[in-house]
């Protein structure tokens, strides 16, 4: 408990970091999932054979998640104090020292961590035969030895990344407004945003493998389109759709179990009833479909454009994922309060309210 509250006192004192923390996080597993993303092809393509290849492609992956690391953290702190500053009308030098200072040390350790994870995952699913694109994905997430496989992306994965900064930091001004009205939103929105995330980058992760694997960069298939219509692209029609229903089933059993875990740890007892399962449920299977739709077309338009998906489509989509998520959520704890459903509603006034 002391922990908790030391934990809750910083964010009282401090409040731009309800504004950096979507950021960070998004930042974090943005860049990771993109490390994903890109290995997961090299190794479909059957790119990933040799020790010596391996290395220079791994180090440079590695080394390339880095320097993003370092300079979005630091601009992503520079919002997150100027937004503080604008709301606030106060500019205090501590609190810019702290906010940039974790920002930095946070990015560049968790991404150092996690890439060595996500390498060794996708060198052994690769090694068992497995698709890495369904394993390596979603855990996601010295420029002197560059290679070639990073290069490209040094130059040109600045604007997805700095862009996909700007769309959480977004979101991070919805949790800023919401965590002062509602009890308990905080617990359930890095639910809704992470398995969002989550799913959506697989799906991407997946599609860019397919356009590599079945057609020339600049060239969409035959057998698909940009703009397909939404049906088509999420459940019947287009290839890609049998993976977008698995996915969309998937997020209904995992979203109640998380939620009803997390409601468990953060009130000690069960205190969810049928309106806040309805409604959350309905914010998330919004936000995923949305998601998933916009993969499809984003995907597809910059392979058309000569623009690498598993560089650039990542960060749009995972901060897309943390802007609906946080707002439709909002949407979701508004509605619940104005039927006289509040989340912290006791348990057993349904019952009496049922009898």
């Amino acid at each position: 408990m002391k922990v908790l509250k030391i934990q809750w006192k910083v964010f009282e004192h401090v409040t731009e970091l309800f504004i950096l923390v979507p950021a960070l996080l998004g930042l974090k597993g943005n860049l990771d999932m993109c490390l994903a993303s890109r290995l997961s092809t090299q190794a479909n393509l059957g790119n990933m054979v040799g020790v010596g290849e391996i290395t220079h492609m791994v180090l440079g992956n590695i080394a390339l998640v880095q320097v993003q690391a370092t300079v979005a953290a630091f601009l992503v702190s520079l919002f997150a104090i100027g937004v503080g500053a604008a709301i606030n009308g106060l500019f205090l030098i501590d609190h810019a020292l702290l906010l940039t200072a974790s920002a930095m040390f946070t990015a560049n350790l968790s991404c150092f961590v996690l890439d060595f994870v996500i390498v060794a995952v996708i060198l052994l699913s690769n090694r068992l035969k497995l698709n890495p694109d369904n394993l390596a994905t979603p855990m996601a997430a010295s420029i002197g030895d560059m290679n070639r496989y990073t290069r490209p992306v040094l130059k040109s994965g600045w604007i997805p990344v700095l862009s996909a900064l700007f769309i959480s930091s977004l979101g991070g001004l919805v949790l800023n407004a919401a965590v002062g009205m509602f009890s308990g939103f905080v617990v359930f929105q890095p639910i809704i945003n992470g398995i969002g995330g989550n799913l959506v980058s697989v799906q991407a992760s997946k599609l860019s493998t397919m356009l590599h694997q079945s057609t020339t960069f600049g060239t969409v298939p035959s057998f698909t389109k940009i703009f397909e219509k939404p049906w088509k692209a999420l459940f019947k029609g287009a290839p890609s759709a049998k993976t977008s229903r698995i996915l969309i089933l998937m997020s209904i059993p995992g979203q109640v179990l998380f939620i009803f875990l997390a409601d468990l740890i953060h009130m000690s007892e069960s205190t969810i009833g049928a309106p806040f399962v309805f409604s959350y449920l309905l914010a998330s299977l919004i936000q995923v479909m949305l998601l998933l739709y916009i993969a499809h077309v984003i995907i597809h338009a910059m392979w058309k454009w000569k623009i690498d998906p598993d560089s650039a489509a990542i960060p749009y989509l995972t901060a897309l994922g943390d802007l609906f998520g946080t707002s439709l959520l909002l949407v979701a704890f508004i509605f619940i309060e104005a039927v006289g459903h509040p989340y912290d509603y006791p348990i057993a006034n349904y019952v009496h309210n049922f009898f």
